[in-house]
């Protein structure tokens, strides 16, 4: 069974095509308009293993904020889109990447209860043009739009383009161990009988 999804957003302040094949082989066509969004995605795309088409024009002019915002939300619409019913999946993962003096670690529960929680300071307020204060907001709507429950915690760092970097990869790892098809699980793995 294919598991990609598709998602289009179109609104005043951005239109966004998006698609996502799960068990891809960390492949990505990115135009997002906003370079280190973009340089992110590409880490999260092949640290996953995932495969990710992004066009999105969006009004960058003002700043980057509607893009990431619009960007996350697709990407969490068409992971849940693609996990279907999500029989077999590990439903968990948890990755630490170090980045030289910096360490992320990122813990993901499939479970369809979408929460954030956040632990990361970072030095700088911007890195290049993109705010740093746009990952959280990236975060969130992943997390609420894919129904995840979703923990990052940067246990240190000094270096910000570093930190996120670290975040960016450890998130693409735990959604790829968590999204795992487990031959050893029947239905969802869950005592409720869903997710």
């Amino acid at each position: 069974m294919e598991r990609i999804a598709s998602i289009e957003r179109k609104t005043n302040e951005t239109n966004i095509k998006l698609a996502l094949d799960i068990d891809g082989e960390g492949q990505s066509t990115l135009e997002t308009g906003v370079p280190f969004l973009t340089h992110m995605l590409d880490l999260f795309t092949k640290h996953g293993q995932f495969n990710l088409t992004v066009d999105a024009n969006g009004d960058v002019e003002v700043d980057g904020h509607h893009t990431t915002e619009d960007i996350a939300i697709c990407l969490g619409q068409a992971l849940r889109e693609a996990l279907g019913d999500k029989k077999g999946i590990k439903r968990y993962g948890n990755a630490f990447v170090p980045m030289d003096e910096a360490l992320a670690q990122v813990v993901v529960d499939l479970s369809n209860r979408p929460h954030l929680e956040m632990r990361a300071e970072f030095p700088a307020q911007k890195v290049g043009t993109f705010d740093t204060e746009l990952v959280h907001e990236f975060l969130w709507k992943l997390a609420l739009e894919a129904r995840m429950n979703l923990h990052v915690i940067v246990h240190y760092g000094k270096n910000t383009h570093h930190m996120i970097e670290a975040v960016f990869k450890a998130l693409g790892r735990a959604l790829d161990e968590a999204t795992t098809i487990d031959p050893r699980i029947k239905g969802v793995p869950s005592t409720k009988g869903m997710l």
